[in-house]
């Protein structure tokens, strides 16, 4: 599985970007989500959704800020960031955790299974 990340830019805070996540291939129990990583800190899960039936999940600082949707026709996955703050700098990435059956959605990174390369978001005060 191959993905790539897209999106990405500079903002001032309370600004609005879109990231997009285009995988290769995609299956219907696959999650599929977003992490970052700011300068000096470790990977960070942001959201995840589930593929076949949209179930989703955030990390308690986006949580009504983001929005994580999935075009299943397309086999891409976004993410609406909107009141973005300074904090919310790093660099994004996509990633699938590969499974063949239903299992509960986990915010682990070293559970999943496939990255993208990332793309940068940067918001200035």
């Amino acid at each position: 599985v191959q993905l790539q990340a897209s999106g990405g830019g500079s903002v001032q805070a309370g600004g609005s970007l879109r990231l997009s996540c285009a995988a290769s291939a995609i299956f219907s129990q696959n999650h599929m989500g977003w992490f970052r990583q700011a300068p000096g800190k470790d990977r960070e899960f942001v959201a995840v959704i589930t593929w076949r039936d949209g179930n989703k999940d955030y990390e308690d600082s986006v949580r009504g800020r983001f929005t994580i949707s999935r075009d299943n026709a397309k086999n891409t996955m976004y993410l609406q960031m909107n009141s973005l703050k300074p904090e919310d700098t790093a660099i994004y990435y996509c990633a699938v955790r590969a499974t063949a059956r239903r299992i509960p959605i986990n915010r682990l990174p070293s559970n999943y299974d496939y990255w993208g390369r990332g793309t940068l978001v940067t918001v200035s005060s």
